[in-house]
């Protein structure tokens, strides 16, 4: 046994003065009594006329002397040599992926405490000259805490650590280890994980010794790897999922399907080792939102399953997002086509012979056509080239002056339109429309007005497209993909909202919005100022369903839901791997082949507080039997005299 600091030792000479206290004789006082017959101890004590009095056995003394050479002991920090993992400059790099939670230990704890109590050990044996970073390992690889030797530092970064729900980019992590390497003479990474390290294996001169310490025992594992909708028109929606079984066994499970939070069916299924089963169904209802599916160990089944998070699994309606437009039109090639290129719309073309369906729509788009009887439909409107006045504007003699175009180019309904090249022939001179904004103008007035009045909003369009080259001009598909951006509600996410975990969302908000409000799986809450055209959320740590609500000030503008799954095989795959390769070499279990130095001066300072308690409860012990004492009113004896 050695000590780290030896000169703490000279903190032993303290035992001189707590035993100098107990020897001086106490100075007392005369106070009179009524009898001296239980006072015969303290009369035989102040026989003595020295100030020191012989040193007698006492226990108090005993512990008080055990508390300090304990303490100097744990001050001079005392250590004994042992085997260790690793040693020097010392890169940890801890797997806090998904598989990582894992419970397939034979105590039922998680793979990741495993992880933990490793760690912990490798700190415990850290030399006097040992330095280590920590580098806790998931979709974002984080220096939990740079270089360091301090052991209390360490161990607390190591114990705040949590796994997480994602895949771990292996990538990042070792060329983040690898930045310290270059000014260090003696370099040990040190892995600790359950295996697959994916693209990582591939990395070329991972410096330093690489050491791993596999975590792990079973592979029984099933997973929901696929989950998604699909609408065809005029057909219901069709689900499809997977189930795949990681194990080495055939395992029994029970599939359930939730309907907008309703339980909508439950089958039991045998899925085959190592293998998927794919499922489809066409029985869906005709309307939903949100479809979660589910899996459940049956309880006559003895195949384990050691993961929770692939579980679990959540997709939109595929038709959940798409707007409802209605084409009105004697036949316009160049209108049915650029709807077609757009997949958030579903377009129908209507009959202008008849009167509007009374099928709402969210969107019409009326071409050289109004209805009858001047009724608008109550919804919003694009109308191009209207033929006569309504109730919200009114419709001039036709012109020929189209110089001078001016467009309003900070109006995001007219980004990126360029009319510098486009002819146009001849169009209607629109007036009455205050509550509408000119955003292309001609000489001879307006060419597009666009505003919202009586909660609608409407866009007019004051030549007939065939009067002009616009449809053949590439500023056709942006003025009109421009335009039914602008009506609402335009869908900001995808078609297919779902995201893996630790994967970002973009995706390009309203030009009215502020800021977008995320809501999390467990309820929480996160607040993003929109400064750019495209907004990025990053926050994807938890599988679930998410909502994203688009704010003008307090206004709520638009509200739409996307989800996030785990589906990835090499998280669901938790078959722990005994050993990696990396930089070209397969490495295996690490072996306690360096030296390292264990300490145990916490034993000692602990054990010192548990003398301190019994040296606690002993005096006052004592001073409750001294307090108990009182004097014998009306004694027989004679009067006295005593000290005390």
């Amino acid at each position: 046994m050695a000590f780290l600091t030896p000169l703490a030792l000279i903190g032993a000479f303290l035992a001189i003065p707590v035993i100098l206290l107990y020897m001086l004789r106490l100075r007392r006082r005369e106070v009179v009594v009524s009898s001296t017959l239980l006072w015969q101890q303290i009369l035989r004590d102040s026989e003595a006329n020295t100030p020191w009095q012989r040193l007698r056995r006492n226990l108090l003394l005993i512990l008080q002397l055990l508390i300090l050479a304990l303490l100097v002991f744990a001050l001079a920090r005392p250590y004994i040599t042992v085997p260790a993992v690793s040693a020097g400059q010392i890169e940890l790099l801890i797997d806090a992926s998904a598989s990582m939670n894992a419970t397939d230990l034979p105590d039922g704890r998680a793979r990741f405490e495993a992880a933990i109590q490793q760690a912990l050990g490798i700190i415990g044996t850290l030399g006097s000259d040992d330095t280590m970073t920590i580098i806790r390992v998931a979709d974002v690889p984080e220096v939990i805490v740079p270089r360091t030797a301090d052991q209390t530092v360490l161990r607390a970064a190591v114990q705040s650590i949590r796994p997480s729900s994602a895949e771990a980019d292996w990538v990042a992590a070792l060329t983040l280890a690898a930045a310290d390497a270059a000014d260090a003479e003696d370099f040990d990474l040190v892995i600790i994980g359950d295996g697959g390290l994916g693209d990582a294996e591939n990395l070329p001169g991972v410096p330093g010794t690489i050491r791993y310490i596999p975590i792990g025992q079973s592979a029984s594992n099933l997973a929901i790897t696929a989950l998604a909708t699909r609408a065809l028109p005029g057909q219901p929606s069709q689900l499809f999922a997977q189930v795949t079984n990681y194990g080495t066994e055939d395992a029994p499970v029970i599939f359930d399907l939730r309907v907008d939070g309703e339980l909508f069916t439950a089958e039991r299924y045998l899925i085959p080792a190592g293998q998927s089963l794919p499922l489809v169904s066409e029985a869906l209802p005709e309307s939903f939102r949100i479809i979660q599916a589910g899996l459940t160990t049956p309880t006559d089944s003895a195949i384990p399953d050691h993961l929770a998070l692939d579980n679990t699994a959540w997709a939109l309606s595929s038709a959940a997002a798409e707007r409802q437009a209605l084409l009105m039109s004697d036949g316009n090639l160049f209108l049915e086509q650029v709807l077609r290129s757009l997949p958030s719309v579903a377009a129908f073309k209507g009959d202008i012979t008849r009167p509007l369906p009374a099928t709402p729509y969210d969107l019409y788009l009326v071409d050289s056509w109004l209805p009858a009887d001047g009724r608008l439909p109550d919804g919003d409107l694009l109308i191009i080239n209207p033929p006569n006045s309504t109730s919200l504007f009114t419709v001039g003699p036709e012109t020929d002056q189209v110089g001078s175009i001016v467009i309003q180019r900070d109006d995001p309904r007219a980004r990126f339109v360029d009319f510098s090249a486009v002819n146009i022939l001849r169009f209607r001179a629109i007036s009455g429309t205050p509550w509408a904004a000119e955003l292309i103008r001609a000489d001879g007035g307006p060419l597009l007005l666009a505003g919202e009045i009586d909660g609608r909003q409407v866009a007019i369009l004051t030549f007939d497209i065939h009067n002009s080259d616009l449809p053949l001009q590439i500023t056709w598909p942006i003025l009109m993909s421009n335009l039914l951006e602008w009506f609402t509600p335009r869908a900001i996410l995808s078609e297919t909202a779902s995201l893996q975990v630790g994967q970002s969302l973009a995706f390009r908000p309203p030009f009215e919005a502020t800021a977008a409000r995320f809501t999390l799986p467990d309820a929480a809450r996160r607040d993003v100022p929109i400064e750019r055209d495209t907004v990025v959320f990053a926050d994807t740590a938890a599988p679930g369903v998410y909502q994203v609500d688009l704010l003008n000030g307090d206004e709520t503008l638009q509200s739409e839901t996307f989800v996030v799954n785990l589906f990835s095989p090499s998280e669901s795959d938790i078959a722990p791997q005994q050993s990696i390769r990396l930089s070209g070499e397969v490495i295996g279990a690490a072996a306690r082949d360096e030296v390292g130095q264990q300490e145990f001066w916490p034993w000692a300072a602990l054990l010192a507080l548990l003398v301190l308690l019994i040296e606690w409860i002993a005096y006052w012990r004592r001073m409750r039997v001294r307090t108990v004492f009182r004097p014998i009113p009306n004694p027989p004896r004679a009067r006295g005299l005593a000290r005390s």
